[in-house]
Order: C-alpha cells, then sequence, then structure tokens
C-alpha cells in the first residue's frame, strides 16, 4: 500500500558548464514519492530523466555539473546539504540504484557473490559466513537457482537477464526504502523483460520498496506504475496517477507521446502520429513553452510566455496554457496548423506488392557455425550453431519480420542473406542466382541492389566525413554518379528522408538520432537498391522518432517498391511493419506466418510466450502472462530433440527425443512443433 511521502524535491535546478556554453539540464522539477509507490518517469531522450536521478542519488559530477538550487528532502533530512561521509550512509542502506546496462556496472574481474557482498560491507558488519548467507538469500529473492554455485560465477557467465537480476539483488542488499531503477529492461528481450516486471512487483510486494521507475516504454510504465511523470526539455510538463494519465493525457506533448506508440492492435494500414521537428537542444531553448515550437496548438501567447503548472484535475496538473481558465477557447488561434498532407491517416497504395509466384531472395537450409577454439595453436574443440537449418523467402515489395530472443541468430541471418558472412552449409539466391557463386563484378551488383541499415545510426555513420561524402561514397562506387550530378542526386535522397538538402556540408555529431538513422537510410537508398535488410533499425530510438522512421520506411516502400528484411525484438513495432513474420529460436525457425495471422492466432509455445509478454500501454488492460522458465540453452551445447522443450510448458516426451519439422497448420501458417 502507498502510505506518505518518502522522498520529495523541490525546485530542483542542475546546469552543465560546456564548450557551448551552460546547459540547463534540469530548470525547477517537483516531483514526490510516496511509500511503497511506483513513480514513473517518461520524456524524449534528453528531457533530464537520467539527470534527476543522478541529482537525487548526489552523482552528479562536479565540475562541469552544478546543483543550482533546489531540494531533495528524504526523512526530514536535505540530501543536497549531507557531507559526502552522510550521504555515502544512505546510498546504498536507504536509497539504492539500478542502472541501464549491468554489463558495464558489474566489474568483471570480481565473482558475483564478492560484489554483492561488497556492497553488504560499506553498511554492515558481520562475519564471512553471515555475509554469504546474506548474499546466497538475495540471489534467491531475485529468482535464481543454485545459488550456491552462482555465487562464484563471473558477470560474462551471466545472460543479459540474469545480470540484470545480479544488479537488483546488489540494490536491495540492504533493504532501502527507495529503488531508482533507470531503464531497467530498455536492453532486455521481452520474455526477459516480463521476469523483471514481474520480479520488481513481487518485491515491491514483499519489502514495501518504492520504486522510481525511469523508462521510455510506456507499457511497462502503464503496468507498473501508480504514477507518472512526464518531462520535456528539463522540465516536469505533466504529472497524474496512471490510469488519469493514459485514459485523459492533458498536455499536448503527453498525447502525442501516447499516440505515435505502435500497439498489437494497431491497423497496418493507418499511418503512425508523429511529433513534429526534435527536443531542442539545452543550449539554445525556445522562448516560452519548450513545446510550442513542435506542438499543434501552440498559440503566440505560447511563443512568448512560459506557462505555469495548472490543475487539470485532482492530483493531476498540466503545464500547458490550455489548462489556463481565463483563457477563452474560442479566442486561441494555433500558429503550428497541421498540413492535410501530416493529418493523412491511411497510406495510399502507389506500388503494390507483386505476385507472391516471383521470389526475391530465397535462403534454403543455411547454416553458420563459428568454431570454439583453445590453447595457443587455436584447437576447434566445438561450435556455435549460431545458425542451424533456416529456410526463409522474400517477395518483391514485401515486409519480412524476423523476431526472437537476443541470442537466437537474427543478426547472423541478416548478415549471411547480405553475403557479410560465409555460408556453413546450405544456399542463398537473389533473383535466382547462387550468392557463392557470385565473383567480382555479379558480386558488386547484388551489393547495389541490397542494403543494409544497422541499429546504430552514430556507429555506422563515419564522424570524420560529411554528409556529402557519406551519402555520395556509394554513388561513386557502382558509378551511379559523379561531379554535379552526385550532389543533386544527394540533396534529393535527403529530401526524399524528410531531410533538407542544405545539410549537405554538416557532420554527422549536428544531428539529433533519429535524424542521423535518416541519413543512414539514404545512404542506403543511394543504390536505388531492391531489398533494404533493417537490423534493430529503430530500437535505439525515442518512440516519437520510431514514429517517424517507420512512416518513411512505410512510404519509400509504396513509392519505390522496396522490399525489407525487418530484425528486430519489439513486437510492437515488427507487426505494424510486417506483412510476414518468422520466429526464431536458438538458430532455427519455429513459426512463419502472415503478421495479423500469428498475432491473432500464435500457434508455437514460444510465439505464444513472446506475444504474452508484450507490455501493453493501457493500465486497464489485465493479460495472462506466459512467463518461460529457464534461460536460453547455450547454442554450442543445444539440447536434443526440439530446442525449445526446455523451456516448453507443453513439453511431451516426444519434444526430448525427435526434432519437429516445419510444416504447415493452416494455409500459409507455418510451425514447428509436434503439437500440430
Amino acid at each position: 500500500m502507498v502510505g506518505g511521502t518518502l522522498l520529495e524535491v523541490k525546485n530542483l535546478s542542475i546546469r552543465y558548464e560546456t564548450e557551448d556554453g551552460a546547459v540547463q539540464a534540469l530548470n525547477d522539477v517537483d516531483i514526490r514519492i510516496g511509500v511503497g509507490e511506483t513513480l514513473g518517469i517518461v520524456g524524449e531522450t534528453g528531457a533530464g530523466k537520467t539527470t534527476l536521478a543522478k541529482g537525487i542519488m548526489r552523482l552528479i559530477p562536479t565540475p562541469p555539473g552544478k546543483i543550482v538550487s533546489g531540494e531533495v528532502l528524504y526523512g526530514g533530512r536535505n540530501l543536497l546539504s549531507l557531507s559526502l561521509k552522510e550521504m555515502q550512509e544512505i546510498r546504498g542502506q536507504h536509497i539504492s540504484m539500478i542502472f541501464q546496462d549491468p554489463m558495464t556496472c558489474l566489474d568483471p574481474v570480481y565473482t558475483i557473490g564478492n560484489q554483492i557482498i561488497e556492497a553488504l560491507k560499506v553498511h554492515e558488519d558481520l562475519s564471512k559466513q553471515a555475509y554469504n548467507q546474506r548474499a546466497a538469500e538475495l540471489l534467491r529473492l531475485v529468482g535464481f537457482p543454485d545459488v550456491e554455485s552462482r555465487l562464484q560465477n563471473y558477470p560474462h557467465q551471466l545472460s543479459g537477464g540474469q545480470r540484470q537480476r545480479v544488479m537488483i539483488a546488489i540494490a536491495l542488499a540492504c533493504r532501502p526504502s527507495l529503488l531508482i531503477a533507470d531503464e531497467p529492461t530498455t536492453a532486455l528481450d521481452v520474455t526477459v523483460q516480463a521476469q523483471i516486471i514481474e520480479l520488481l512487483k513481487k518485491l515491491q510486494s514483499e519489502l514495501g520498496t518504492a520504486i522510481f521507475l525511469i523508462t521510455h516504454d510506456l507499457g511497462v510504465v502503464a503496468e507498473m506504475a501508480d504514477r507518472v511523470v512526464v518531462m520535456y526539455a528539463g522540465q516536469v510538463v505533466e504529472q497524474a496517477d496512471v490510469k488519469s494519465l493514459f485514459s485523459q493525457p492533458e498536455h499536448p506533448y503527453t498525447q502525442a507521446l501516447l499516440q505515435s506508440i505502435p500497439r498489437l492492435e494497431t491497423d497496418r494500414n493507418e499511418r503512425l502520429q508523429t511529433i513534429k521537428g526534435s527536443v531542442p537542444s539545452l543550449t539554445d531553448l525556445p522562448t516560452g513553452c519548450r513545446f510550442h515550437p513542435r506542438c499543434p496548438f501552440a498559440s503566440e501567447k505560447c511563443r512568448i510566455e512560459e506557462p505555469p503548472i495548472f490543475a487539470a484535475g485532482e492530483n493531476h496538473m498540466s503545464k500547458c496554457w490550455l489548462k489556463d481558465p481565463k483563457i477563452a477557447k474560442q479566442e486561441w488561434i494555433p500558429i503550428n496548423q497541421t498540413t492535410d498532407e501530416e493529418m493523412a491517416s491511411v497510406y495510399e497504395e502507389t506500388y503494390p506488392m507483386q505476385d507472391k509466384q516471383e521470389v526475391l531472395l530465397a535462403a534454403t537450409n543455411i547454416k553458420k557455425y563459428f568454431p570454439i577454439t583453445k590453447g595457443i595453436f587455436s584447437r576447434t574443440i566445438g561450435q556455435v550453431r549460431a545458425v542451424d537449418g533456416v529456410s526463409l523467402h522474400i517477395y518483391p515489395g514485401e515486409t519480412h519480420g524476423l523476431v526472437g530472443e537476443s541470442g537466437c541468430g537474427k543478426s547472423t541471418v541478416g548478415r549471411l542473406l547480405m553475403n557479410l558472412l560465409h555460408l556453413t552449409e546450405g544456399e542463398v539466391t537473389f533473383s535466382g542466382q547462387d550468392l557463392r557463386k557470385m565473383k567480382h563484378q555479379p558480386l558488386k551488383k547484388f551489393r547495389q541492389r541490397t542494403q543494409m541499415v544497422f541499429q546504430d545510426p552514430y556507429s555506422s555513420l563515419n564522424p570524420r566525413m560529411m554528409i556529402a561524402d557519406i551519402i555520395g561514397e556509394p554513388l561513386e562506387v557502382h558509378g551511379i554518379a559523379n561531379g554535379q550530378e552526385k550532389y543533386k542526386r544527394i540533396a534529393e535522397l535527403l529530401e526524399t528522408v524528410g531531410l533538407s538538402r542544405n545539410d549537405i556540408q554538416k557532420f554527422p555529431h549536428q544531428f539529433s538520432g533519429g535524424q542521423r538513422q535518416r541519413i543512414g537510410i539514404a545512404r542506403a537508398l543511394a543504390t536505388e537498391p531492391d531489398l533494404l535488410i533493417c537490423d534493430e533499425a529503430v530500437s535505439a530510438l525515442d518512440v516519437s522518432v520510431q514514429a517517424q522512421i517507420l512512416n518513411l520506411l512505410k512510404d519509400l516502400q509504396r513509392k519505390m517498391g522496396l522490399s525489407y528484411f525487418f530484425i528486430s525484438h519489439d513486437l510492437n513495432v515488427v507487426k505494424y511493419i510486417s506483412d510476414r513474420i518468422s520466429v526464431m529460436y536458438l538458430g532455427e525457425i519455429v513459426e512463419v506466418a502472415e503478421s495479423e495471422t500469428l498475432f491473432r492466432k500464435p500457434l508455437h509455445p514460444y510465439s505464444q510466450a513472446l506475444i504474452s509478454a508484450v507490455p501493453v500501454p493501457d493500465p486497464d488492460e489485465k493479460r495472462e502472462r506466459m512467463i518461460l522458465e529457464g534461460e536460453v540453452p547455450s547454442p554450442s551445447n543445444p539440447p536434443e530433440g526440439c530446442k525449445f522443450h526446455t523451456r516448453c510448458p507443453l513439453a511431451m516426451d516426444v519434444c526430448k527425443q525427435i526434432k519437429p519439422e516445419l510444416k504447415e497448420a493452416d494455409p500459409e501458417h507455418l510451425v514447428s512443433c509436434h503439437l500440430y
């Protein structure tokens, strides 16, 4: 049960001094967290969510950071006025933090047992035996089996979900009253994410711990939070209880965030709602309301004068002039009018999908085994079966989605289809030609017709090259354009992906994440390809930018007849963009079906578990989850029979002995399961 106020933040402002000037990362933030409450903090990248958490923990690096003003009250004490020694007693014992990436937070040279005990030693003086007992208890608490042996493991010996559980165990070591969780499930698969969500709920009910949950996943917020705070450009723009916020969002920014999420029920023929523009630079903030350059309801008053916080209902507040009772709504004249083109809700079919008798790319029983070597002579002692007999095909103008947990072999399949890795076995054909037989000029032509869009647009763009050179390079390599014709083509490509031709002389660091991904797409389109392989192409983006990129990909497909092979672990996104979907587990395809069919009637237990684990951005919708027990087996030593039988709740004796074939259970619906 939620009790009285546990922690209160008043007028907190944090500034960073940089070479480009002062960055006001937080500006007069007011929030409170009740005893045993879960408070969700949402907003785009750069909103100030993590800065707020670090400010509460007094972890702002000084310099360049500085807490300019405000109070953080915990138990009647202002944490900002405590000495460093006093603050160290608070951290871990009263307030703990779970960071986003457990692999960078856990020390690779110490066992997880030592790292849990280290957190205990800071605050408690116990015997060696008592420390080991407490560490074992904590691992049991977060759901580890066989804890005695696990205490001796190193971080690299654990899966991503297990490492996150260790981080939670360390944070809970001294049973703190408040747990700050900074994107605790963002890097995890939906199945592992479901386990972590259930774990946090269980721990909260048992220990009465309050949770300060930072995330950009509104489905996780809807499921876990009691109240929600929405942040934008360093300010709080809306606060409300979770049901009020999702059923009746008051601030235009909150409304836009909720509308931009692809959901399982979203019509694939409808365009996603987007927020135009991007989050302003904190070194050059707009006057008046900080959201007004992107707001469809902005008026002249919004441009000039910053709004205060208005009451929008019981325990519901919004920082928007629309909530001012003194302003007559009939006198409200928006300055950011939305065009008819932007309001178009349904895609126009300009380039229909081709006849399904024709196949653009086909993979037949492809395998990729990586050798496990040992010793100075690199003696092979085993193999990692990354891809173990995958068959699939892609039609012209089709989007074929590929989903599955991390480590199942999705990206390896993408690289095999691009001929970036050599096949161990099997065959890949493109327009009827065998890739293994392609040499020199035919292979160069294949590279022109097939391009890849990577997950991280920043690491895939050369930071030392201008946009003109980045996009122009493939034009020159493939002899498509040179000289003035090349620059004309680059300008056209930039405009095709929604950027300005004036951006041609800029460098990648001068663009936002979404704009950099657009540049990556423009570079891929430069060779006029038939097929784009998108490997987690929107996973690193905010939901608002993600919606822009998904709309762009669909527009380009309809205008140019492109085919996509879309790899992702985000099932909402895959369902929205894909015509057909293949589900992959431990190097094998276990189910193939049309997008709507797969989500309406998944046949394989693994597909059912994946779909049931997807967080739904609706606090009133309670779904029954199919939680998978155990971890994904090692691809170097996969189980006999059906590879999924070790985790399958419906496994039979035959599953342990005989591998099921991928066969048609319904028309155009293939499944690899003994139940069918």
